[in-house]
């Protein structure tokens, strides 16, 4: 007698069970895993804003130059994954980076006390979160 050689139906159907289990818990898990260092990019940008900022305050003792903040906000190409904006008085300001290209929901801010802020998540990300957070969410459930 002959042996069939290859795979029965049931060992390969076992096979794709199996391929898609794991895959159904990575995606997400990696998907995560991508929003988190692309949230580096609006952190970094706040932070050194603020210094910028601050900067600016020491030299004219006023955060405005004219009708706008003393100091330009980062657009493209520089940045890749948040808008940052800034509203100023004489004495204070907050800057906000709002999450565009593949970051869609997320909002963060500083202020000139330095208070962090996330003004914003995507649903996924805020169950069980009330926002405003004082501080900068990294992680999903609010975690900073």
């Amino acid at each position: 007698m002959k042996h069939a050689k290859g795979f029965t139906l049931i060992e390969l159907m076992i096979a794709v069970v199996v391929v898609s289990i794991l895959a159904a818990i990575a995606l997400p898990a990696y998907t995560n895993y991508t929003k988190r260092g692309k949230i580096s990019e609006a952190t970094t940008n706040l932070s050194s804003l603020r210094v910028s900022m601050e900067q600016y305050y020491q030299d004219n003792r006023t955060y405005l130059n004219g009708a706008a903040c003393g100091v330009t906000m980062p657009t493209t190409p520089a940045v890749q994954y948040f808008t940052y904006t800034c509203a100023a008085t004489q004495n204070t300001y907050t800057i906000t980076a709002t999450g565009s290209t593949g970051m869609p929901g997320f909002a963060y801010t500083v202020d000139q006390n330095n208070a962090k802020q996330t003004t914003a998540l995507p649903a996924d990300w805020s169950s069980g979160v009330t926002l405003p957070v004082a501080c900068w969410v990294s992680k999903p459930g609010g975690t900073c």
